[in-house]
């Protein structure tokens, strides 16, 4: 009879009080006005914003900023987004910001009047989503008497009328005043998102784990997270962009990231991903840190959130030096297999067992459930060094699997429960760590 025992966390010490409980939150008055009601007050409104743009163009930008809209806003006028019309740039920006993480971003229109505004967010990315494409006319009423606001919308299909709440309430984005933005490519950050956001942790008790720690030298910048269960560290190198389409040869100066290190919550660098996600490589985007936050800045799209406090751990001594197994076998054949014998695996454990062979040269996996079956899956591996067995929490092995970005990977284990190290072999410099489940048999 085998009994299974929790996996161990990386690092069992680290622990935190819980956060605090959002204040209560208050109601937003917010909403859709009955027609009969504005045809009756419009008169009484003088027009204070006006422009015109395409449903496209208002759809994108507004999904974007609303992913930094809170789901329980601590106060009304965090659950809306700030609208500003520039007519001298004929440009419209929008804003939202949960007092943590902030989105501003801008797009052109055909801006008549200027002004600022703030609406619901939820019930403007509702309407505008829904709306055909096209041509969409925005324009706000204001009434002298009570200074409230009553904002238009119209497009080919009808005419929609939203009350809004006054803009001065809105907070500011923080900005960063001191000191030089340093220009990163595009295609390091991708890298070492892709690479290292999936293993910070969901737990806010451990909130500096919440995190992707970054760490520069001078021609590196260094992305680490972990959950305390697994770790996942990649390196981008900072290499210099020749511009290929100038007769002249010439090459963006890269930035010297000696001494810099950052913690950036997890959940603002998934945003920055999106970001990013249609950008072409050789683009680079701007970053300002100061003592309390860090913004991004991409052409007409910032995004701002507050640092993570604390010391994040030293991942770096939790790394084993020397192995006495190593397994090199194919990556996307192994998570093929691990996806289908997980079909069978316990819903509680969450257990797939890796059986390893010097003699066969193959690789097992295999899982085992009473209430349902079993499953076994083999395929070839080269192995080095004693046969054996280990087993693995198969979501932790499976985020890990489709992270490394190459066919081949290489598998390093000591004896016993000791950590678990996966490389690629060849391409990004990545090292993906996960602590194995201790079977008592």
């Amino acid at each position: 009879m085998e009994k299974v025992v929790q996996t161990p966390e990386v690092f069992p010490q680290f622990f935190h009080r819980p956060l605090a409980k959002p204040k209560k939150n208050l109601s937003n008055k917010s909403s859709i006005l009955s027609q009969n009601t504005i045809d009756l007050r419009l008169s009484a409104f003088q027009l204070s914003m006006k422009f015109v743009c395409s449903q496209s163009d208002l759809n994108s930008n507004l999904s974007l900023v609303s992913r930094a809209v809170p789901s329980r806003p601590t106060h009304p006028i965090l659950a809306n987004v700030l609208l500003v019309a520039d007519s001298e740039k004929n440009r419209v920006s929008l804003t939202a910001f949960d007092l943590s993480l902030g989105i501003e971003t801008s797009f052109s229109a055909d801006v008549s009047e200027d002004g600022t505004i703030t609406l619901p967010a939820k019930l403007l990315n509702d309407i505008v989503s829904r709306l055909p494409e096209g041509e969409i006319t925005l324009m706000a009423e204001e009434n002298d008497d009570n200074d409230s606001q009553i904002v238009a919308l119209k497009s080919a299909s009808g005419q929609f009328q939203v009350r809004a709440m006054d803009a001065e309430e809105f907070p500011p984005l923080p900005t960063i005043e001191e000191g030089e933005s340093v220009q990163l490519p595009i295609v390091m950050l991708t890298e070492g998102l892709k690479g290292a956001l999936f293993a910070a942790s969901s737990d806010e008790t451990k909130q500096i784990l919440t995190g992707v720690h970054l760490t520069g030298t001078p021609d590196s910048l260094e992305f680490a997270a972990t959950d305390g269960h697994r770790l996942s560290v990649v390196e981008t190198t900072l290499s210099a962009q020749t511009d290929e389409d100038n007769e002249e040869d010439t090459t963006t100066e890269m930035p010297n990231l000696e001494g810099f290190a950052v913690t950036i919550p997890a959940r603002a660098l998934r945003e920055l991903e999106r970001m990013i996600g249609n950008r072409s490589e050789s683009d680079t985007i701007a970053l300002q840190v100061d003592e309390a936050q860090v913004v991004f800045q991409l052409g007409h799209q910032r995004l701002t959130v507050r640092k993570l406090d604390g010391a994040y751990p030293n991942y770096q001594m939790l790394i084993p030096k020397q192995f006495t197994r190593t397994i090199s076998l194919e990556r996307k054949r192994l998570l093929s297999s691990l996806e289908r014998v997980a079909v069978l695996a316990d819903q509680k454990n969450n257990l797939v067992k890796c059986t390893f062979s010097h003699e066969e040269g193959q690789v097992s996996l295999s899982v085992e459930t009473q209430d349902l079956g079993s499953a076994k899956e083999s395929m070839p591996a080269e192995v080095t060094g004693e046969s054996g067995e280990i087993a693995f929490n198969v979501k932790y092995l499976m985020d890990g699997l489709k992270a490394l970005p190459t066919t081949e990977i290489k598998m390093q284990l000591n004896e016993g429960n000791q950590p678990v190290i996966f490389n690629p072999l060849g391409g990004v410099q990545m090292t993906y760590l996960v602590m194995p489940v201790q079977i008592v048999k």
